[in-house]
């Protein structure tokens, strides 16, 4: 009897652990509205809305290769499975046409669809959180005034038991603890305007911070560096090992020009990321900078003038075929230094910054990293010329450089040049990094 008894306690006490677990994780669904004309909305909202949703980088997650701005469908691999983007187009069947305000508030505050679904946190509401009452009615106001678009975002790809979206409930509860902003009384108002937009929608922390097992930031290691799309997400502030501190000037002009001088070039995921600020409200992309400035340099590291931007009167852009003489490569020289010499040196050691010469690379970041990531996608992948402004090109070496010479470069690099120790497993990172490069190549090739 007293068996039975502690099993049917067991049993019990299962069932309301079960049943509060479900219920915690319920969510009911908000009603449906007629989707409002684009007249509702006054001009004003409509163009705050589309500053905050350039800040926030919602075409570029939104936005499937080669199909309509803002109508999702674009392919996310994370550690756990594909997940596609949604279509925020004011469709009423497959986009948010029947949202209301309230029902696009949770989502951006809870991660809960206007149905009571739990959203993946690829959807970065941890961050988008933080947004104001009236950034959030802006933000509604520019996307329901977009034409909408009919286009069902493909199905995700997760295995059991993480495509139950029930499953996120308690993903929430161990990581998802959100607060609203509250600006720092001390501070400046350029200071609290950069971090409300650094830490909100712009999500950087979502790139630029590690994550544990489970996906979620750690964030008692913020900005100490991340992964994203196959490249290494720098560490910022106080973490960033770059050998000139980045200044609030130099951060200005790399988010708002894509490169900077002693930094390099804004590539892989960065690269959209400085399109869209490109077009962003010039003080709220200072602000920005200004906010992660102070985050300050690491210790042991004094700060150095900023190279001045170069003077380019009389000069010949890089296309037009004027690079730097490179000297015959001496006797005995490494395999890695005449590749060095052929390859890049009549850039590279030029002796002109960007965007008319190349980075100096013993100040590179790249080269610094503990992984050759994205030392290799850039000499894969190149740097595409830009449409419309200055800005640095580079021409990709996926087909040119066969594997043993870019092991050789690699190491020249990264031992002569840096002074870093080898990296271990190089041949099996270029693999890699040529796998991943692939698509990107041939789609280079097709333009």
């Amino acid at each position: 009897m007293a068996i039975r008894r502690v099993v049917f306690i067991l049993v019990l006490l299962s069932v309301a652990a079960l049943a509060a677990a479900l219920v915690y994780a319920w969510h009911g669904a908000i009603a449906p509205i007629n989707p409002p004309a684009a007249s509702s909305f006054d001009r004003a909202s409509i163009e705050r809305g589309a500053t905050l949703a350039l800040i926030g980088d919602c075409r570029t997650c939104h936005t499937a290769p080669g199909g309509k701005t803002l109508a999702g469908g674009l392919a996310m691999p994370t550690p756990f499975g594909t997940i596609y983007s949604t279509n925020i187009t004011p469709d009423p069947q497959t986009g948010i046409g029947l949202w209301s305000l309230e029902a696009f508030s949770r989502a951006m505050r809870e991660g809960l669809d206007r149905e009571g679904r739990h959203l993946y946190p690829a959807f970065p509401y941890d961050h988008f959180s933080l947004t104001t009452d009236e950034d959030l009615k802006a933000l509604y106001a520019f996307l329901m005034s977009r034409d909408p678009v009919v286009a069902e975002a493909p199905p995700n790809e997760l295995p059991f038991p993480i495509n139950i979206r029930l499953v996120l409930a308690g993903w929430k509860l161990l990581f998802f603890h959100p607060e609203p902003y509250a600006p720092a009384p001390a501070r400046d108002a350029a200071w609290n305007r950069g971090r409300y937009l650094v830490e909100g929608l712009a999500h950087c922390g979502a790139c630029h911070t590690p994550r544990n097992l489970m996906g979620a930031e750690i964030r008692s290691e913020e900005f100490a560096g991340g992964e994203a799309e196959g490249w290494t997400a720098f560490p910022l502030g106080r973490h960033s090992a770059a050998r000139i501190p980045w200044t609030e000037a130099a951060l200005n002009q790399y988010l708002r020009q894509g490169w900077q001088a002693d930094h390099g070039v804004a590539l892989g995921p960065m690269q959209p990321v400085v399109e869209n600020l490109a077009d962003a409200p010039a003080d709220d992309v200072a602000a920005m900078a200004h906010y992660l400035a102070s985050l300050g340099a690491p210790d042991g590291i004094s700060p150095q003038a900023t190279a001045a931007p170069p003077d380019a009167s009389g000069q010949r852009p890089q296309s037009a075929g004027w690079q730097a003489a490179v000297s015959a490569p001496a006797a005995g020289e490494s395999e890695g230094r005449l590749v060095f010499a052929a390859a890049c040196a009549s850039c590279h050691d030029s002796h002109r910054s960007l965007p008319l010469g190349g980075v100096d690379l013993a100040l590179s970041t790249t080269l610094a990293a503990e992984a050759p990531r994205n030392l290799l996608n850039i000499i894969l992948l190149g740097v595409p010329a830009s449409d419309g402004h200055v800005a640095p090109i580079m021409p990709n070496f996926a087909a040119s450089m066969n594997d043993a010479a870019m092991t050789a470069l690699l190491g020249y690099l990264r031992q002569d040049v840096a002074s870093k120790p080898a990296w271990p497993e190089l041949p099996d990172a270029i693999a890699a990094a040529r796998r991943a490069a692939a698509p990107s190549t041939k789609a280079g090739a097709a333009r």
